[in-house]
């Protein structure tokens, strides 16, 4: 299901509030957001936790504002103010500071995050007042693009969307873009629009899910090989299908692939993925029969509502 996950939770107190309107016994979210944060929060219930996982490694899309001229030892709106400097930057600057910070860049990961050092999240370092040594990392911005700006009021701003690869800080990028600027800056806004090929046009919120019944609730759920659109889909006739579910390699004339969506062809139904070597195709995640009919259960409730 694809949530717009509001102002002011975390991404797992979303994650809890939907599953508990859900009646879900497992579920998971696919990249956390921080919770000054909103938009674009896919969350995971029954079988498709199984393939949770290469979501995270997908590419996200954010719009910020950067308040310009104010640092805080968060580098968002929830830290306290260290710094004040006036903003004496151009427009001509600001685009030219934008390109320096478009492709890889390396960013030293902030304090106030969940990275983990020597078993304990970085957060726990900073709320006990203590700073440790991290190591910058490489990240990709993809697209930098300017939305709006005003460097002349009282509150001057800058508003960014920036589609970037994973493990990204936003606040540390307004951060140093601020920096770059000569007058600091911190994030007042984030909002995350996009995640792999999901947009906050898909989304429900809360609020919508809380007010819908049991049965259109169960219909926002998506079937679970959305999470996999970079594998090779493959379908197996019946005999085939149930050797594969006991981990056996079934052989054909396939071409080599590295990720692979395995299918049954009846009913059809996602069975689970592999990879596939030399024509055989290579278990790798497989779902139980009782995940495989929960689907065909949800596929036969969305389908009746459509």
């Amino acid at each position: 299901m694809l949530l717009d996950k509001p102002l002011g939770l975390s991404s797992n107190q979303a994650l809890q509030k939907a599953k508990w309107l859900l009646r879900a016994e497992k579920a998971g979210h696919t990249g956390t957001l921080d919770p000054l944060a909103t938009g674009v929060l896919p969350l995971c219930f029954g079988a498709a936790t199984k393939f949770s996982q290469g979501h995270l490694d997908a590419d996200k899309t954010y719009e910020t504002t950067v308040r310009l001229g104010v640092t805080t030892t968060t580098a968002d709106a929830e830290g306290e103010v260290v710094r004040t400097t006036p903003v004496s930057c151009s427009a001509g600057d600001v685009v030219e500071v934008l390109d320096r910070f478009t492709g890889p860049i390396r960013q030293l990961p902030p304090m106030h995050s969940a990275l983990k050092k020597d078993g304990k999240a970085l957060y726990d370092y900073a709320r006990a007042g203590q700073t440790v040594e991290r190591e910058p990392r490489e990240v990709l911005i993809h697209e930098l693009e300017l939305l709006d700006m005003d460097l002349t009021g009282e509150q001057p701003f800058l508003r960014l969307r920036v589609k970037c690869s994973k493990g990204t800080y936003i606040r540390t990028l307004g951060e140093d873009i601020g920096v770059a600027l000569g007058c600091g800056g911190h994030l007042v806004a984030l909002r995350r629009v996009a995640t792999g090929p999901f947009d906050v046009s898909q989304c429900i919120t809360l609020a919508a899910l809380e007010a819908l019944d049991e049965p259109q609730r169960s219909a926002q759920l998506k079937p679970p090989e959305v999470l996999l659109p970079d594998h090779t889909p493959v379908t197996l006739a019946s005999d085939d299908a149930g050797r594969f579910l006991s981990g056996m390699r079934r052989r054909g004339l396939w071409p080599d692939a590295a990720r692979v969506a395995v299918f049954g062809e009846r009913p059809h139904a996602l069975l689970g993925t592999a990879h596939i070597q030399a024509g055989e195709i290579i278990p790798d995640r497989l779902l139980s029969p009782l995940e495989i009919q929960q689907i065909l259960q949800a596929a036969l409730s969305r389908g009746a509502r459509s």
